[in-house]
C-alpha cells in the first residue's frame, strides 16, 4: 500500500526575513517513476479501467509527456496495453521519454497538430472509442473527475502531517487543483501557479472538474502572472535561480513546473504577499523526467540539472 509521500521543512534566508514558515510536500517522491500528480491522477483511472472490464488504455501527450511516460509505466506495471496519441513526427519515437514509453509496450500514434486540437471533442473521441472500443480514454494530463481522489489524498496526509495555512501547487491542465479544492473543501488558502500563458481557461477547467460543486469552493486562486513566457518556457536568469535554490536545498525543482512555483514563491515573497507568520506548503508535483527532453533539446546542460536515472524493470 502506498504510504503518504514526507513533508519537509525549507530553510532559506528570505523565508526566515519574512518569518515564514516553508515546507514541501514530496510528491516526487513516491515512486521512482510514476512520481507526483501522475501516480495520484492515473491510480483511480487505472483501477477504474480494470473494474469496469476494459483491456487498455488510451492518452494523448507531447512528445516528451510526463504522463504519456508515465501511463505507459503504470500500464506496463499493471500489465495493461495502452495506446499514446501524440502530438509530433514519428521520428519522436526515438526521443528519451517516448523511448522508454515504447520499451514498457505503449503504442505510439503520431498525429499533427490540427488532429490533436481535437482531443477533447466529443466527436472524435467517439470516433477514437469506435477504434479502440476495449481501450479507456484518459484526458491529456490524465485529469478528469476520477483524478480528483488520488489527489485529494494529499490533503488528508498533510492533515495528518502538519498545519498550514496556503498550499501552493504549479497548474499545467487544472486536474491536481481541483482534487485539492475538493478534498479540502474550504479548510486552507489553495494557490495555484499557472505554468503556461492563459486568462481564465484553467479556471474554467478546475470549475468544470468540479462540476456541481464548483459554487461550494472559495478558497482557491489561480495566479496567471508567473508563467516565465509559457509553456516550457524559461529564461537563463530563471534557471540560475531555480538552479541556485537546488544546491541550497538539495532538492530538485524542474523548471517547467515545480521551478515556476519555487520562483512565483520567491517573487511573492519579495512583494510581501504573504503575512509573517504564515505557513505555506509547496507540492512539488514530479515531472523531473522531463530534464531528459529538456537535456537532449540543448535547452538545459546535464551537468546542472541531473536527470534521475529511470529503471524500467522495477
Amino acid at each position: 500500500m502506498q504510504t503518504a509521500s514526507p513533508l519537509q521543512t525549507i530553510q532559506h534566508p528570505l523565508f526566515a526575513k519574512h518569518k515564514l514558515d516553508v515546507k514541501i510536500k514530496r510528491d516526487d517522491l513516491i515512486h521512482p517513476i510514476i512520481s507526483g500528480n501522475k501516480w495520484r491522477k492515473l491510480k483511480y483511472n487505472l483501477s477504474h479501467a480494470k473494474e469496469q472490464g476494459y483491456k487498455g488504455a488510451l492518452s494523448f501527450g507531447g512528445s516528451y509527456s510526463n504522463h504519456i511516460h508515465a501511463l505507459a509505466f503504470a500500464c506496463y506495471q499493471q500489465q495493461l496495453p495502452c495506446l499514446g496519441i501524440i502530438r509530433g513526427e514519428p521520428e519522436y519515437a526515438a526521443n528519451c521519454t517516448l523511448s522508454q514509453a515504447r520499451q514498457w509496450g505503449m503504442e505510439l500514434s503520431f498525429v499533427d497538430r490540427q488532429t490533436y486540437r481535437l482531443r477533447h471533442d466529443p466527436a472524435y473521441l467517439q470516433e477514437l472509442q469506435a477504434l479502440y472500443p476495449d481501450y479507456f480514454i484518459i484526458p491529456e494530463g490524465g485529469s478528469n473527475p476520477l483524478a480528483l481522489p488520488g489527489v485529494g489524498e494529499v490533503i488528508s496526509e498533510l492533515n495528518s502531517q502538519t498545519g498550514f495555512d496556503t498550499l501552493m501547487t504549479p497548474v499545467g491542465s487544472g486536474g491536481t487543483l481541483a482534487g485539492l479544492v475538493a478534498a479540502d473543501n474550504n479548510q486552507h488558502r489553495l494557490l495555484g501557479i499557472a505554468v503556461l500563458k492563459q486568462q481564465d481557461y484553467l479556471s474554467r477547467e478546475v470549475n468544470q472538474l468540479l462540476a456541481d460543486n464548483a459554487a461550494n469552493y472559495h478558497n482557491w486562486q489561480i495566479l496567471n502572472d508567473f508563467h516565465r513566457g509559457g509553456y516550457a518556457k524559461f529564461s537563463p536568469q530563471d534557471s540560475e535561480r531555480i538552479l541556485a535554490f537546488n544546491r541550497q536545498t538539495g532538492i530538485t525543482f524542474e523548471p517547467v513546473y515545480s521551478g515556476k512555483m519555487l520562483l512565483a514563491l520567491l517573487d511573492l515573497i519579495e512583494q510581501e504577499y504573504f503575512p509573517p507568520g504564515h505557513k505555506i506548503v509547496l507540492l512539488h508535483t514530479g515531472g523531473l523526467q522531463g530534464l531528459g527532453g529538456l537535456t537532449e533539446r540543448g535547452v538545459i546542460k546535464e551537468e546542472d540539472w541531473p536527470v534521475p536515472v529511470l529503471d524500467g524493470t522495477r
